[in-house]
């Protein structure tokens, strides 16, 4: 696996050179090109992996500002926003579980009952995931929440950090994370920016209930299905049944104080509807709480030992997706998928798989989060070709980023990756043959369940 990176990563950097050195089209002005080159080579290095995520984003920083490809304001726009601060924020809690044992006392009570097999316990994780997603709006926060104590469950059944079932039990709950919960609006920021686009460009409002009814039944409940078949396949393992008679003793001083934080936060972030109070926001009171002396649970220097680079990765992700839309990129790039697109009225199921797979590999090419900023302004257009309601339309694109065929497409996943310590290798074992099944056998079924309930119009 190692062999092929640096001449991959030549590919990458010989590209974005030649895309440098290109001149401008009609229409577009030089610092364009300046930022095309760099897009193509920050995410052709995220893709390769010849760089750990963060060095990778802190060249992105670099280059952008000394090309000039866009303003400062544009390039470090992530650090505005209140998702960076739901990682910081996250980090700390993430810290603050480990270091007090709450992440094992928490393994125990929800996992413990399911240690008789490794795919019953496979399947408790997957369904905790889902679960989570109704409940806490942030991808990030989950995965921040879920990992300490699904790791801490694979070392009580006996597994060693790294080897095959922990990364099972592990991966397990970031896929599940990620593309189970794109099935449940609120429940990630793709979903929610596309929310928002449809709102600002056509004055669509996409309600919750009806997102469900769509979304949920294949890309949530038959996803969930093939990820514990995928993760039992593929990372076979046998787990050491433990019983429950370490839950007996009280919590620590610690502990509770833990508890007491994380309850609150859960309590805000599923009741965010109520007080608009954003979920980056409640965890960064939440993680500095939990860093207050004689309030939290560690001591103030334990900051040192939080692991920031998922920060700066997010940071960089953000950047980039503004970047896109600033210099003009997006648009380019959505004009020319359209205009190859082979779409025609009543012809729905090729309409259906052509929108749908070309939200899937915008994603290799845009990353996650800008997944939906680039196309939901084509979402009309596609709609009146196919002679479909615009609301169809739509909805495909969140099929698209359901579907993620390289880690590096979506920044929660490798967050979880690095929290984890999953290496990106064990990470493609799943999420390749996880996005074939998806292509060849799910949409064509969730073809089959919107035709059912006459989405088509």
């Amino acid at each position: 696996m190692a062999r092929p990176v640096p001449l991959l990563t030549a590919l990458v950097v010989a590209a974005a050179v030649a895309v440098f050195l290109m001149p401008a089209p009609a229409g577009f002005e030089p610092p364009t090109m300046r930022a095309a080159a760099l897009v193509v080579l920050t995410i052709g290095l995220w893709a390769v992996g010849a760089l750990p995520e963060h060095i990778t984003g802190f060249l992105f920083f670099t280059l952008a500002m000394v090309l000039s490809a866009a303003p400062a304001q544009v390039v470090f726009s992530g650090f505005a926003s209140a998702t960076m601060w739901l990682v910081l924020g996250g980090l700390i809690i993430a810290e603050g579980v480990i270091r007090t044992g709450l992440a094992q006392r928490f393994a125990g009570v929800v996992f413990d009952r399911f240690t008789v097999s490794y795919r019953q316990l496979i399947a408790a994780v997957v369904a905790a995931s889902i679960v989570l997603s109704f409940f806490m709006p942030a991808t990030i926060g989950r995965v921040l929440l879920l990992l300490p104590i699904v790791a801490a469950v694979a070392e009580r059944v006996g597994f060693e950090r790294g080897g095959t079932g922990y990364n099972g039990i592990c991966l397990a709950a970031i896929m599940t994370t990620y593309q189970c919960g794109t099935a449940v609006l609120p429940a990630n920021a793709p979903n929610l920016v596309l929310a928002g686009a449809a709102e600002t460009l056509y004055g669509v409002h996409l309600v919750y209930a009806e997102y469900l009814w769509v979304q949920f039944p294949v890309m949530g409940v038959l996803k969930g299905l093939a990820i514990i078949a995928f993760v039992c396949w593929l990372f076979r393992a046998e787990v050491r049944p433990v019983s429950a008679r370490h839950e007996s003793a009280p919590l620590t001083a610690e502990q509770m104080r833990m508890a007491v934080i994380l309850a609150a936060a859960l309590a805000l972030w599923t009741t965010d509807f109520l007080h608009g109070i954003s979920a980056g926001w409640i965890a960064l009171a939440a993680g500095t709480a939990c860093l207050i002396p004689r309030i939290g649970v560690m001591p103030v220097s334990a900051f040192n030992d939080i692991r920031l680079g998922p920060y700066f990765y997010i940071g960089a992700t953000l950047g980039l997706g503004l970047m896109m839309q600033k210099t003009g990129l997006s648009d380019a790039l959505g004009k020319l998928l359209h205009s190859v697109l082979p779409l025609e009225p009543g012809a729905d199921f090729g309409n259906f798989i052509t929108l749908s797979l070309l939200a899937t590999f915008a994603g290799v090419f845009t990353t996650n989060p800008a997944q939906p900023a680039v196309l939901a302004p084509l979402a009309e257009q596609f709609a009146q070709v196919a002679g479909w309601p615009l609301k169809a339309a739509l909805m495909t694109m969140a099929i698209g980023f359901t579907t993620l065929l390289l880690p590096y497409q979506v920044p929660p996943v490798v967050v979880g990756l690095q929290v984890g310590g999953v290496r990106f290798a064990a990470a493609l074992r799943l999420s390749l043959p996880l996005a074939a099944v998806s292509i060849f056998v799910l949409l064509p079924l969730d073809y089959l369940w919107w035709r059912l309930i006459g989405y088509f119009g």
